[in-house]
């Protein structure tokens, strides 16, 4: 068996807008010493705080990789150290990777080193501050149109790296560490001894349980329970993609409970709508959280979200994908008329999510397929951000139902106001969270 060298490596990435102007940091830590062998930072332009966390772990087991090029042959043991539980938790195997932006990254990170000689650990963000550190320099960098350049001295030399021994001279000596690093490495492969300071080659671990830390640092017990999304529990996946759902100002057909698709008449909005319009559009310019505005086709929501648009000086970008059901013969009438006139087709309609209205309408299986597909094109365009999406019933309906994994029967205990406000979250790992539903505070 060959000598095991332990190393840790403490990885960071951030992004001013999530996404804007993103870089990313690592550091590659001697765990006996804590002395400093490697360190990498680059600016990377637009990215989100994701992209650049993977990037910087990709250039933290690459600097350690390039510290001991004959690693892979099992000579060295790889501790992985980062703030981010998105990372963390993927890196591990216990969360999905969903979002096609991380994929090829962690795919990327992966094949740096045999995944049997690495291991990750999550830590506070108070305790990964030098690879935050040089994350941070070197966005200030790209700011400036440089790119980040080691410095020897501007380490934090006060700042403990989660139980890690003190730092035994400047941290920023990468090269003099490294240097020493390898000579120990070299000196205890020609005795055929391990290092002095650490244990032989562990047994990789099993899926289930906390990954293995190096000496003198703290791991998560094995029965740690799988992080939670959710109030009280959500783990650090940085901003999601939060959608405020606003459905349109009052038509003429509103008041009357009228089906009004997109089968029929395109109706615009009616005074009392144009007042619930501007209404809304006051109340996001007070708030000042909405970073862009979607909106369906259909001229009712088109003139709501331009009267909010006028208000925030934003663009409008229609997405086809939002626009209302098509109610096919049912277009234009009220709910007892359709009783009156198509009793067994509505009868089936309730029953049903893949029941059709008459004539050739959607049903609300297919308005499903289409707003989902809307969904994740959003999610990943607007990825960190706060958008407006103008819209309909189904749709805000439909969007609520999905990310509460609710039955379709659950869309007839939903009450939606016109111009009423809802809102939810779509997080990195796939999760979502329904933050309001049915606002109309902001009518009154």
């Amino acid at each position: 068996m060959p000598p095991v060298r332990r190393l840790v490596v403490e990885a960071d990435g951030g992004s001013r807008g999530n996404p804007g102007p993103a870089g990313y940091g690592a550091v590659v830590i001697d765990p006996a010493t804590g002395e400093t062998l490697a360190e990498a930072a680059e600016y990377i332009g637009v990215a989100t705080n994701n992209v650049a966390e993977y990037r910087g772990l990709i250039a933290g087991l690459e600097a350690a990789k390039a510290l001991f090029p004959d690693a892979s042959d099992g000579s060295v043991q790889v501790c992985v150290r980062m703030d981010s539980k998105l990372v963390v938790e993927q890196m591990s195997g216990r969360w999905k990777i969903k979002h096609p932006d991380m994929k090829p990254l962690a795919a990327r990170a992966a094949a740096v080193l045999p995944p049997t000689l690495v291991t990750y650990e999550w830590i506070p963000r108070a305790q990964n501050k030098h690879a935050d550190r040089l994350a941070n320099e070197a966005m200030d960098a790209g700011r400036r149109g440089e790119q980040w350049e080691p410095s020897s001295s501007t380490a934090d030399l006060d700042t403990p790296r989660g139980g890690l021994p003190p730092v035994q001279g400047p941290p920023g000596d990468a090269a003099a560490g490294a240097a020493k690093a390898r000579a120990a490495l070299a000196g205890a492969r020609a005795a055929g001894t391990a290092h002095p300071q650490a244990p032989a080659h562990p047994q990789a671990p099993a899926a289930t349980q906390a990954p293995a830390a190096p000496t003198g640092t703290r791991a998560a017990p094995a029965s740690a329970p799988a992080p939670q999304v959710g109030w009280g529990a959500a783990p650090d996946l940085g901003a999601p993609a939060t959608f405020v759902l606003l459905r349109h100002g009052e038509t003429a057909l509103t008041p009357e409970k009228r089906f009004s698709g997109s089968g029929g008449a395109d109706p615009e909005l009616s005074e009392t709508g144009r007042d619930q319009a501007a209404r809304a559009a006051g109340h996001f310019a007070a708030r000042g959280s909405v970073q862009a505005i979607v909106s369906s086709p259909l001229r009712r929501c088109r003139e709501t979200a331009a009267a909010v648009a006028a208000r925030l000086g934003l663009d409008v970008t229609v997405e086809d994908g939002l626009r209302e059901t098509d109610f096919g013969a049912w277009e234009g009438l009220t709910f007892a008329e359709v009783r009156e006139r198509h009793g067994e087709d509505l009868t089936t309609w309730l029953a049903s999510p893949d029941a059709a209205p008459t004539g050739g309408g959607e049903s609300f299986a297919e308005v499903a397929e289409r707003v989902s597909a809307a969904r994740d094109r959003l999610v990943s365009r607007y990825a960190g951000r706060t958008v407006l999406l103008v819209t309909h019933v189904t749709p805000i309906k439909t969007l609520v139902r999905l990310a509460l994994e609710a039955p379709p029967q659950s869309m007839f205990r939903m009450e939606l106001s016109a111009a009423s406000i809802s809102t939810v979250a779509y997080y990195a790992d796939g999760n979502a969270s329904v933050r309001v539903l049915n606002d109309t505070s902001h009518l009154r």
